[in-house]
């Protein structure tokens, strides 16, 4: 069965898109620890990221890395700070997030939900400086 996120990069759930690859996507996460907060996954379905291949795992951080450029100009701050943890969904992902304090990277404080025009708007503002 697909996860969830297989189904995003496959189109059939909506997302707020950020950057594709042949192999690689990236989107909005809806339930952010800070505005920008995004996800990148390997399109092939992979549960524990250390399991990716040598060969595709340089390339997923290469993406991840092209992500992280337009993040941090598009949404202005000190450092895109990077977890992977991988246990909400069975799916090999990054989480690029824009942090101005360590802090700013609690995955326990309360998730924000802002609205979708804002969340547009963000989505769009990476896009765009997305190379």
């Amino acid at each position: 069965m697909a996860t969830i996120f297989s189904k995003i990069a496959a189109g059939e759930i909506p997302c707020y898109k950020v950057a594709e690859s042949e192999n690689f996507f990236a989107f909005l996460d809806i339930n952010p620890v800070a505005p920008g907060h995004t996800l990148v996954i390997p399109k092939k379905e992979i549960d524990y990221i250390f399991d990716i291949d040598s060969d595709e795992y340089a390339e997923y951080w290469k993406f991840a890395k092209r992500v992280a450029a337009a993040l941090r100009q598009a949404m202005p701050c000190v450092r895109i700070g990077v977890a992977v943890m991988g246990l909400e969904v069975p799916h090999a992902h990054i989480h690029l997030i824009p942090i101005n304090k360590e802090s700013d990277m609690n995955f326990f404080k309360e998730k924000l939900s802002l609205p979708a025009d804002e969340m547009q708007r963000i989505a769009a503002a990476i896009a765009a400086k997305f190379e």
